[in-house]
């Protein structure tokens, strides 16, 4: 005799974790920066005549070694609640020294390390300035952008100094078995680790964000906050004067005016790359993505053609764009939680 069935609405199952893990990933300002990032290379590649070129990646990442060079410490000081508005104008004084210390008969090897050294001078000045005197970090630097380029024109001049010795031009430019890859993005990959290391996987990473969410909580804590953005605006200076050598050797020119206007492009990229202005959110992995977008960006625009200028406003436009959409796509999330949230 045949059994009658009986059919039961089995509800499915709720979302795991792993689905909301996968929702939170894709939601993400990483991933939203890979994927635009991914989309103007495809854009570029097929729109702009030798973008998808080897040559043309390798000049590509040589333009963003410098601003990655100077993002790095300028990330950990934005996460902070701080600004150092003077990073381009320490490099520029930095190749006017690094010029004058050649022409008077150093070796470059000797030099190299006095101008890092140097830059970590100029970095504590600031550093002094802001923490002894509880000076505002934007009004300091602002002062000693100006102040540094002024010395760089003392230091040097309007002359260049471009008798570098080509071994060392050569190398700033060589790339990793004759590819497209530069040795100095391998090198600022190498550092970029340390600093994510530092940033997001020790205490003192954790410190930072506590700081930039709350300073005087943060001194309630225990957190020697004086003394960490000290160092920080030190190793700001210090990573400065190595874009400086970067950079004279690169182009094989020391200049007074080496990378002049550049801190917008380096404070562009680290807040396109999801670090809050306002400091205690960011992540480093974001700031590198936001390096390399904007200097894709600026690169597919100068092989059209692009105006200077245009170059300018396009860069303008994506430091207000990354001020901008965090904060807009943060209050639409805050409003549709309270939407769903039941009423009482």
């Amino acid at each position: 005799m045949a059994r009658d069935t009986v059919a039961v609405d089995v509800p499915a199952p709720p979302a795991g974790p792993t689905a909301g893990v996968l929702r939170s990933a894709l939601t993400r300002w990483d991933t939203v920066l890979l994927v635009v990032l991914a989309a103007v290379v495809v854009v570029a590649g097929v729109l702009v005549e030798g973008f998808a070129s080897g040559r043309n990646l390798q000049f590509l990442l040589l333009d963003v070694v410098a601003i990655a060079l100077i993002a790095l410490p300028l990330t950990l000081i934005v996460v902070t609640g701080e600004i150092d508005l003077s990073v381009a104008s320490t490099l520029g004084l930095c190749s006017a020294v690094m010029g004058q210390l050649w022409v008077a008969g150093l070796s470059l090897e000797v030099v190299v390390v006095l101008v890092i050294g140097l830059g970590a001078v100029l970095g504590a000045v600031n550093a002094v300035f802001i923490t002894k005197f509880a000076l505002p970090s934007l009004a300091v630097t602002i002062g000693t952008l100006a102040a540094y380029r002024g010395l760089a024109f003392v230091v040097l001049g309007d002359q260049a100094v471009a008798d570098f010795p080509f071994r060392w031009t050569d190398a700033a430019s060589s790339t990793v078995a004759g590819g497209a890859v530069p040795w100095a993005a391998v090198l600022t990959i190498i550092l970029a680790i340390v600093f994510g290391v530092v940033l997001h996987a020790t205490p003192f990473g954790r410190s930072l964000y506590a700081m930039g969410n709350n300073a005087e909580a943060a001194t309630f804590t225990g957190i020697r906050v004086a003394r960490a953005k000290f160092w920080l605006f030190v190793v700001s200076g210090a990573m400065s004067g190595l874009a400086g050598v970067y950079w004279t050797l690169r182009f094989a020119s020391a200049r007074a005016d080496n990378a002049s206007g550049l801190e917008l492009a380096v404070v562009a990229a680290v807040l396109l790359g999801g670090v809050s202005i306002f400091g205690g959110r960011g992540t480093l992995l974001g700031v590198l993505l936001g390096v390399l977008l904007l200097g894709a960006v600026r690169n597919a625009l100068q092989l059209a053609d692009v105006a200077a200028d245009t170059l300018n406003i396009v860069t303008g436009g994506l430091l207000i764009a990354s001020v901008v959409v965090p904060n807009v796509v943060a209050m639409s999330r805050a409003r549709l939680r309270r939407r769903r949230q039941p009423s009482a």
